[in-house]
C-alpha cells in the first residue's frame, strides 16, 4: 500500500524499523507494440537500482491495495535489455526516478520514496498471498495512515502536469 507521507511519520519509521539501505532507482517503462498496457492495467519495466531488473506487473487484483501478480528477473545490463525490446517493437515511453530508503519491520518492507516530480510517499509491502494484505492494512492503520493511493508512480506522473520524463 502507498500513502503520502509527512515528516512526523518519516521520523517514526526511522525509530521503529530497521534501516536496510538507500538506493536511487530509475524505472524505464515499455509500451507493447500490439497491446495497450494502460487499458489492460499491466506494466513492463526495466529498473536500474543497486542491481538491474526486468519486471512484468499484471493487473491489480483488488481495488483497495496495489496488489498485483509480479514476475521479476535480474538482468546484467539494463541498456542491452532495453535494446532487445526496442528491436522487438517495444518503445520506452517514460522514466520514473526516485530515491528510496528501505526499512524492515518484522515481515514488512517499508519504503520511503522521494519521487522526482511527485514528492514523498511511503509504501508498505509484505510478500505472500492476497489474504496477507490484511496485515498491511492493520500496520497502516496502526501508523495512522489513511487514504491509500492505488495508482502507480507512473500513473500519478502521467496524470499530473509535471515533466513526465518521456524518453
Amino acid at each position: 500500500m502507498k500513502f503520502r507521507i509527512g515528516k512526523d511519520l518519516k521520523e517514526k519509521i526511522e525509530e521503529i524499523a530497521e534501516f536496510v539501505m538507500e538506493v536511487f532507482e530509475e524505472d524505464y517503462y515499455l509500451l507493447h507494440p500490439c497491446r495497450d498496457f494502460l487499458k489492460t492495467d499491466e506494466a513492463l519495466r526495466v529498473r536500474k537500482s543497486d542491481r538491474f531488473y526486468l519486471t512484468y506487473k499484471g493487473p491489480r487484483v483488488d481495488e483497495e491495495t496495489k496488489t498485483r501478480d509480479e514476475v521479476e528477473v535480474e538482468v546484467k545490463d539494463p541498456y542491452r535489455t532495453l535494446e532487445i525490446f526496442k528491436r522487438l517493437g517495444f518503445d520506452v515511453f517514460a522514466k520514473v526516478s526516485k530515491l528510496r530508503r528501505i526499512y524492515r519491520l518484522g515481515e514488512f518492507k517499508i519504503c520511503i520514496d522521494d519521487v522526482e516530480g511527485l514528492g514523498e510517499f511511503i509504501e508498505i509491502e509484505v510478500e505472500g498471498e492476497l489474504k496477507d494484505r490484511e496485515k498491511v492494512l492493520n500496520l497502516a492503520e496502526d501508523l495512522g495512515l489513511k487514504d491509500p493511493i492505488t495508482k502507480s508512480y507512473l500513473e500519478l506522473i502521467l496524470e499530473s502536469n509535471v515533466n513526465t520524463n518521456h524518453v
